[in-house]
């Protein structure tokens, strides 16, 4: 959903100088561990199931666990980061997330979902505080394009777990093929540990790389240009000063469009090998393959909404993420031989929907503080609400015994999910 969604002040920026290529390779490297290790779990969930004697609905709480944490450690996150620093805090994030892996790989359910919680809680702050690294050491003029491929780069990461887990799994055993994935958390903490120790050697500090520059608004944020925004708004509230926001509909319009696009995609991203392997008769390592579409395609999602956005009216990204949805989730209810082709069209929804609901964000807030409040609620808000859509469609299926009642109630969620976005495209226009 990708794709990058926490939130923290943003110190000016410094004078225009080249492309800090190891910036931007440490920053892809990194957003491998920030979704492929909340992924990995997935295609392996059966064997998980059998193993431990557990549910549909328990086992749904391995992704719910991360998603929860992501609504609870944001105002953490982004305090840890302001007193360490942005190098630091990535690193403490990347080495969370090892921390994470070892933990779940402990026998034991209950260890697993400790390692899953702790995971989440690392990620958090990398969803934090990358943004902010990109947008402080990237020209301006790349920040987008930039942006984009950390988002692209968050599909990979999960693309490579949902499509060599089981395969992996077939020869070492699922406990060692979720902890192989460390591997790519590994090469994250080298390239940041060198990175930080460059940054000590020239003296830098958090506080103190960039002291002046541009002026900031209310919130100590810059002005930032909607058109370039490729994920959730780096910026936090402060204090409630902009209580404003709960009496504006369009707050709770954008809430509940990104409730139930977290909702939507932990959800699914957890049961689709699943559903596939039941709907379709498919083993498991076809099973992951076909449910990898969904992270695959989104890499190209990711660049094709910003694009979309630069050149055509606004109603129109709106339109498409809307519509990859509902075609997504009517297609695999109705007609799930074709399940890959609504993988495809589906992840165009989301990879790009974050992009939408952020840039209608931006352009109908007044002030800098007034995006500040109303990015930390919707996001505070969304995270706790959409971390139930992986238990809630685990339960319904041992419920009923089957997916068709799961099925039905996504399509009725994005049709909700469509009013909203609209509803708050609408407003945006208004502005």
């Amino acid at each position: 959903m990708d794709r990058s969604e926490a939130v923290t002040p943003i110190p000016p920026r410094a004078p225009a100088r080249g492309i800090p290529w190891f910036v931007i390779v440490g920053v892809l490297v990194a957003a491998l561990s920030m979704r492929g290790p909340i992924v990995a779990p997935t295609p392996v969930l059966r064997d998980i199931e059998a193993d431990y004697g557990i549910g549909s609905a328990t086992a749904g709480l391995l992704t719910t666990a991360p998603v929860l944490m992501f609504a609870l450690m944001t105002p953490l996150a982004a305090l840890l980061i302001r007193r360490a620093g942005a190098e630091l805090a990535l690193l403490l994030s990347l080495s969370g997330v090892l921390l994470g892996t070892f933990i779940r790989a402990v026998p034991g359910f209950g260890w697993m979902l400790t390692g899953m919680f702790v995971i989440g809680a690392a990620v958090t702050i990398g969803n934090v505080v990358i943004p902010v690294i990109i947008r402080r050491d990237v020209p301006s003029a790349r920040v987008g394009l930039v942006t984009a491929a950390y988002v692209a780069t968050l599909n990979a990461g999960s693309l490579l777990t949902s499509l060599l887990t089981v395969p992996l799994a077939s020869r070492i055993g699922w406990p060692a093929a979720l902890l192989t994935w460390s591997v790519l958390t590994v090469a994250g903490i080298v390239l940041w540990s060198a990175h930080l120790r460059r940054a000590r050697r020239k003296g830098d500090r958090w506080g103190e790389r960039y002291s002046g520059g541009e002026p900031t608004g209310t919130a100590g944020v810059r002005e930032i240009d909607p058109a370039t925004i490729t994920g959730p708004l780096p910026v936090v509230a402060r204090g409630g000063r902009e209580r404003s926001i709960a009496r504006r509909p369009v707050t709770w319009l954008l809430l509940i469009a990104f409730a139930i696009q977290c909702g939507i995609y932990y959800g699914l991203s957890t049961w689709l090998p699943t559903i596939t392997a039941d709907e379709l008769g498919l083993d498991p390592s076809a099973a992951g393959a076909l449910a990898s579409l969904f992270q695959g395609a989104g890499i190209a999602g990711a660049f094709l909404v910003p694009l979309l956005a630069r050149f055509t009216p606004a109603i129109v990204p709106t339109l498409t993420i809307c519509i990859s949805w509902i075609i997504l989730t009517v297609g695999m209810l109705v007609a799930p031989e074709l399940t890959w082709l609504w993988l495809t069209i589906g992840a165009i929804g989301h990879a790009g929907g974050f992009v939408v609901i952020f840039t209608t964000l931006v352009t109908v807030s007044r002030t800098d503080g007034e995006a500040a409040g109303m990015s930390a609620l919707v996001q505070g808000g969304g995270y706790a609400i959409g971390a139930l859509g992986a238990p809630l469609i685990g339960g319904l299926h041992e419920l009923t015994g089957g997916w068709s009642a799961a099925l039905a109630l996504l399509v009725g969620l994005t049709i909700i999910y469509s009013a909203g976005l609209l509803g708050a495209g609408v407003a945006a226009r208004r502005r």
